[in-house]
This record gives structure tokens, C-alpha cells and sequence, in this order.
């Protein structure tokens, strides 16, 4: 049995999401009505996974982090298209401001893939074509940065066994082909720049978002929008299903 821990506030299509997924005999849903009880089901090794839901959690992340100050914990938005699924990072308009940040943001998006079943297909993005150097002083530095992180993640891959399959390749600014070109890893130059990418895709053009994918811990908590539809829900609690039984299965 999955058991799925989902906040409740109010927008009240998660209770109707929740029915339609409990009539799965594989998977049970509860819900939370305060923060604390999202908090607690996180950490509680009996549940299989989070997802806020329509409750105003805006302290889980906060919280996560400061009760594990050792954990590098980020977010990342899983989305499809009509293909493939894919990872945008950083999402998070203050995340992945140095080059550590998103080589740490890549790697812990490859071990979520891996723990899905899926070989990483990273493409990393930036604020120009390859030969568009001395334009501006801010292009050059989103250019600089992809070429830096490509080497890097190049070499530290290479020395790991669980990436002997996983692709690396600078896009720079072709998005639009680092998509066609099915890669399920999308290294945005700066947090604002991926939000953007984000909310193009999945506010404007409708592509279905499984939500925001906690990164960094052993477990699942997804933070979703407390204005989704019951659609919009259901697809989220059956692919947190989804994750909970590919983790059991490993």
C-alpha cells in the first residue's frame, strides 16, 4: 500500500482529487488541514509521500532546511510535454546563483531520474548563442559559466559509475532544440530565468506540471499550486504514487 500525505486549505478539489485516486486499492490518501502536520508526515518514514496540496505551506521548505542543515535541499519542476518529461532547474528565483549551485542542482536532479528509472539527459542553458561573446558583460558571464559548468560535470561524471549512460551538452541558448532533443535535464543560466521557463510552459502554454520536486532528501514532498484543478491534482497524487513505488521497487 502507497500512503500518500496531502494538504488541505482552501481550494477544495483536493478532496475530490484524493477520492478519485483512493479508489486505486494501491494507494491511500490523507489529509492535513496546518502546516505542521505536512511537516511531521515528511519526516515520517511510514508515509511514502508529501504533496502541499492547497494548504499555504510556505514554511515546509524552510523548515526541511533548518531541521537539516547538512542537506543542500532545492526544488525542481517536473513537467511533459507531448513526448517526454523533463526537469527545469533552478526554479526558485533566488537558487542556483553560483556555479556550485547548479552542478549541486544537476546532480541531485540526476539522482531523482535515477530513482524514477531514467537515465539523465542534461542540457544546459545560457544567454546567447556560442558566438555571441563580447555583447554584453552579462551574456558573457551566462556563457562563461555553461562552458565552465559542461567541463566540470564532464569530469565528475565521468568518475561516477551511476552516470556511465548520462549525457552532457551545452545548448546555450537553444532551448527549443535541447527540448526536441528529449533531454529530461534543463540547466537554466540563474533561478529567475528557469521560473520563467516554468511558468511559460505550464501557465501560458497548459503543459501539464507534476508540481515543484523537493531535491536534496530521501524523500518525497512535492509543492504544488493551492490553485490546481481536481485533474491537476490527480496527476500529481498518481505520480507521487508513481515515485513512492519505483523507490519500494529499488
Amino acid at each position: 500500500m502507497i500512503k500518500i500525505t496531502a494538504g488541505l486549505g482552501k481550494n477544495r478539489n483536493i478532496i475530490k482529487a484524493s477520492e478519485i485516486v483512493n479508489q486505486d486499492d494501491n494507494i491511500e490518501v490523507n489529509l492535513v488541514e496546518n502546516e505542521r502536520e505536512l511537516i511531521d508526515a515528511v519526516k515520517n518514514k511510514d508515509i511514502d509521500a508529501v504533496i502541499r496540496g492547497s494548504l499555504a505551506a510556505s514554511n515546509v521548505i524552510k523548515s526541511l532546511k533548518s531541521e537539516n542543515p547538512s542537506l543542500k535541499i532545492n526544488r525542481g519542476t517536473y513537467i511533459h510535454s507531448k513526448d517526454h518529461e523533463f526537469l527545469i532547474l533552478p526554479v526558485g528565483i533566488d537558487e542556483g546563483q553560483s556555479i556550485e549551485d547548479k552542478i549541486t542542482l544537476v546532480e541531485q536532479g540526476c539522482e531523482f531520474l535515477l530513482k524514477i528509472n531514467k537515465e539523465p539527459k542534461i542540457a544546459i542553458l545560457s544567454g546567447g548563442r556560442s558566438d555571441d561573446f563580447n555583447r554584453t558583460k552579462e551574456i558573457d558571464k551566462t556563457l562563461k559559466e555553461s562552458q565552465l559548468i559542461e567541463k566540470r560535470l564532464k569530469s565528475e561524471f565521468s568518475k561516477d559509475e551511476r552516470f556511465n549512460n548520462t549525457t552532457i551538452k551545452n545548448y546555450y541558448i537553444l532551448i527549443e532544440k535541447a527540448i526536441k532533443e528529449n533531454n529530461n535535464i534543463l540547466l537554466a543560466p540563474n533561478g529567475i530565468i528557469g521560473n520563467y521557463i516554468f511558468r511559460i510552459l505550464v501557465l501560458l502554454c497548459n503543459w501539464p506540471s507534476y508540481g515543484g520536486i523537493t531535491l536534496g532528501i530521501d524523500d518525497f514532498y512535492i509543492d504544488t499550486s493551492r490553485d490546481q484543478t481536481t485533474e491537476g491534482y490527480v496527476r500529481i497524487l498518481k505520480f507521487a504514487a508513481r515515485l513512492a513505488e519505483n523507490k519500494k521497487e529499488n
